[in-house]
C-alpha cells in the first residue's frame, strides 16, 4: 500500500484552474497525473456528447431530449430513463463526423485546459513531475446501447466516432507535450455489457465487441503519454448505476483491455461498492496488469473505509487509491467533503 492517488476526472467546480488549486494542489504531493476536473459541460460526462455532438448530427433524428424543468429545457438527463434517444436516418449506411480532431470537442478543452495547467506548473503551484490528465469516454460507453433503441444503428455510427475520437487524440498529442500528458479512457458500458446486463447483447460476445475500438484507439498513442483505463460502475441517476455481485468480470474486462491495447498501460482504476463482503474483491488475484499500476475506488464511505482496503489487500497487496469515479454529478457543496476523504485515505495508509 502506497499513498498513491488518482482522481478519475470530473469534479464539480466553475473553472480548470479552481480545481488545479482549490483541489489538485493539496493532494498533488500524491499524484501522479491531474485532470482539469472536465468542468462545463463535460461534468455530465457523455450527455454533453449527446447534445453538443449527435442532436445537431443531420445524419440523426433525436428522438427523445430530457423532460423539461418547470418548462424549462433541461439537458443532462435525471437518470437512464430520461436520457436522449436516437436514430439514424434511412438511408444512412454510415454516420461521418466532419472537423476531424476538433468536431468532439476533447482537444479544444484538452489544449485549452493544459496551459492552465502548465503556467500553475512553472508558477510553482503545482509539481514539475505531474502530468496533465485527459479523460475520454470509450465509443462504446459514449454511444451505449440504450440511447439507440434499433440496435442495427450502432454498427451504423460506432465506426464513425471511432474515426473521430482517434483524430481528437492526435491532436492532443500534437499540441501537448507527451512527456506531460495522460489519457485515461472511460469504460461503462462494457463493464456492464461483460456482465451481461445489457439487454440484447450476449456476455458471451463482449470481448472483441469491446476491445476492438482500443486495438484502434490506444495503439496510436504515443509511448511517451501515460495510458490509464477507469472502469466504471456509472453514476446517472445516484451511484452506483450499475452494482455487479463481485469483480469477476470487470477483472475479466481489465485483462482483456490491457491485452488489446497494443502498448503498455501504465494504470488502470476499479471502484469498489460499499458493504460488500471478501467475495467481492476474490477476482483481484486473477488480474493480470502487466506492470499497470492497480487503483481502487475505495475512497468514500469512509467508515468502511478500513474494512474495504484490508478485504482488498488479502487478494492484491499493492495498489493506488481513487474515489468511486469522478464526481462532477455531486453538488460543488460536496467538494471539501469528496477532498477532506481524500486527506484522509492518504492519512490512513501513508
Amino acid at each position: 500500500m502506497s499513498a498513491d492517488v488518482l482522481l478519475v476526472g470530473s469534479i464539480p467546480l466553475d473553472t480548470a484552474e479552481q480545481v488545479f488549486r482549490d483541489f489538485g494542489k493539496p493532494l498533488a504531493a500524491s499524484l501522479r497525473s491531474m485532470p482539469d476536473g472536465e468542468v462545463g459541460p463535460r461534468k455530465h460526462w457523455i450527455s454533453r456528447i449527446h447534445y453538443e455532438v449527435l442532436a445537431g448530427h443531420p445524419e440523426l433524428e433525436t428522438v427523445r431530449y430530457p423532460a423539461p424543468e418547470n418548462g424549462v429545457e433541461r439537458r443532462n438527463p435525471r437518470n437512464a430513463a430520461d436520457s436522449y434517444l436516437f436514430k439514424v436516418k434511412p438511408g444512412v449506411d454510415r454516420v461521418r463526423f466532419g472537423d476531424p480532431g476538433w468536431r468532439i470537442g476533447y482537444a479544444r478543452d484538452a489544449i485549452s485546459s493544459y496551459f492552465v495547467f502548465n503556467t500553475l506548473r512553472q508558477q510553482g503551484e503545482l509539481p514539475k513531475n505531474l502530468r496533465f490528465q485527459v479523460s475520454l469516454a470509450s465509443v462504446n460507453s459514449a454511444l451505449p446501447p440504450r440511447v439507440f433503441p434499433d440496435h442495427a444503428d450502432l454498427a451504423k455510427i460506432r465506426p464513425g466516432l471511432t474515426e473521430a475520437l482517434a483524430a481528437e487524440v492526435d491532436n492532443i498529442v500534437k499540441h501537448i507535450p507527451n512527456e506531460d500528458l495522460a489519457i485515461q479512457w472511460d469504460c461503462a458500458t462494457e463493464v456492464q455489457d461483460f456482465y451481461g446486463a445489457v439487454p440484447g447483447f450476449s456476455a458471451g460476445d463482449a470481448i472483441e465487441r469491446n476491445t476492438a475500438q482500443f486495438k484502434v484507439l490506444s495503439a496510436r498513442i504515443p509511448e511517451a503519454v501515460a495510458l490509464g483505463y477507469h472502469f466504471c460502475f456509472g453514476t446517472l441517476g445516484g451511484w452506483p448505476r450499475f452494482a455487479p455481485a463481485d469483480l469477476s468480470r470487470t477483472v475479466a474486462l481489465a485483462n482483456a483491455v490491457i491485452e488489446a491495447s497494443g502498448r503498455r498501460v501504465d494504470w488502470i482504476h476499479i471502484p469498489i461498492l460499499p458493504n460488500v463482503g471478501e467475495e467481492f474483491f476474490s477476482a483481484l488475484k486473477h488480474l493480470q496488469p502487466r506492470g499497470a499500476r492497480v487503483y481502487l475506488g475505495v475512497v468514500h464511505n469512509m467508515d468502511g473505509f478500513k474494512e474495504r482496503i484490508a478485504l482488498a489487500r488479502k487478494n492484491l497487496p499493492a495498489f493506488g487509491l481513487a474515489g468511486y469515479c469522478g464526481f462532477g454529478r455531486l453538488s460543488p457543496a460536496q467538494v471539501p467533503a469528496v477532498l477532506d476523504e481524500h486527506r484522509a485515505a492518504i492519512s490512513a495508509v501513508g
